[in-house]
């Protein structure tokens, strides 16, 4: 829908008559510059078709000069966006353990990390109207995306965290806390956070059942999620399966912790043996989790001004430089000093010529 922002702006359209004929005229102070050939530049410029022409052209360059002054704009159909009053943080634990390959993707051993980062990686995608973080811990936990609606951002930088980055060691109280903190500086119906890890609390300043009574008392509720297989064989001498055994690379995972986390924040603990269970997990927190769907629509908005002002410039220039143009066509010659001085003194010029001869 088109329409004029300010459309009051068309009030000024008279205000050249309106000065024309009550405004006094300005009297010169000083005596023009005379020309010789004035005379035959006021009989070209003084037709009635050339004066008509201006004041039409001058009457066009006001108009539109107002209308870029009301600022036309173009209102776009309408477009509903879905909102969510939720906050949602995703903690990964990208310590040393998680490149263990227990983990089957495509049919080929797969490391932890991958694996998580595929499913983590959907399920961000797919959380379309939530506010959006991610935590990445291991020594130390850090905030590597605050809270936006932006989820493409978040997981770009999901895909991007490599193993060690934050140290080799495991900070779950550590990464509780700083999400806590990260979701109550921001207003919200629901704050939710959903920590995966395949070890135990082996690092950081704050152990995880505090960080838990931190969640509870915030209302921040914590689901916690524990990866990795629970048989792997680990091959023999120079790979082959002479001397292989069997083991269990999930010996440190903390079950007991992780349980104890999600019953005081009323969450809930789950447990992922392959990338299977662990999609199927992240397919249930979406439907504990759904996502609101409160719409809110706006409509594009697009100035423009820049057109009117853009020919009134245009025909400003035109109706300044084709007269110049046209002159230097004509191929008219313009008289020179010289001429302009023997045509005004031929007279006296002439006289004395004469008497020099005579004498």
């Amino acid at each position: 829908m088109f329409e004029f922002a300010w459309p009051w702006a068309f009030a000024l359209l008279p205000l050249p008559v309106l000065a024309r004929y009550f405004l006094p005229r300005a009297r010169p102070l000083s005596s023009a510059l005379k020309v010789p050939f004035y005379s035959e530049l006021s009989q070209r410029g003084s037709s009635d078709q050339g004066n008509l022409f201006n004041l039409l052209l001058m009457a066009l360059l006001w108009l539109l000069l107002i209308g870029a002054a009301a600022r036309p704009q173009w209102y776009g159909e309408p477009i509903t966006q879905t909102s969510s009053a939720r906050d949602l943080l995703v903690a990964v634990d990208i310590s040393g353990s998680m490149e263990t390959p227990d983990m089957l993707l495509g049919g080929r051993p797969a490391m932890r990390i991958d694996a998580v980062k595929q499913v983590v990686g959907d399920f961000v995608e797919r959380r379309e109207g939530d506010r959006l973080g991610l935590v990445l811990f291991g020594t130390r936990a850090y905030l590597q995306a605050p809270l936006t609606y932006d989820r493409e951002t978040v997981g770009t930088l999901l895909r991007e965290a490599q193993i060690g980055f934050a140290g080799q060691g495991t900070a779950i109280g550590d990464a509780i806390g700083l999400s806590v903190k990260r979701l109550t500086q921001r207003p919200a119906e629901q704050r939710v956070l959903i920590l995966l890890t395949d070890g135990a609390n082996t690092a950081g300043e704050v152990s995880p059942l505090k960080a838990a009574e931190l969640a509870q008392q915030a209302g921040v509720t914590v689901y916690t999620v524990g990866v990795g297989a629970e048989e792997m064989v680990q091959p023999g001498l120079l790979g082959s399966r002479f001397g292989s055994r069997r083991i269990n690379p999930s010996r440190d995972l903390d079950s007991e912790t992780l349980q104890a986390i999600a019953d005081k924040t009323d969450g809930r603990y789950f447990r992922a043996h392959n990338p299977q269970e662990l999609a199927e997990i992240y397919a249930e927190l979406d439907r504990l989790e759904p996502v609101e769907q409160e719409a809110e629509s706006y409509r594009p908005l697009k100035s423009l001004y820049i057109w009117p002002l853009g020919a009134a410039l245009s025909l400003a220039l035109l109706w300044t430089a084709v007269p110049l143009l046209l002159n230097i066509g004509s191929g008219e010659p313009r008289p020179s000093r010289t001429t302009r001085k023997h045509a005004v003194g031929a007279g006296p010029a002439g006289d004395f010529s004469n008497r020099s001869q005579a004498t």
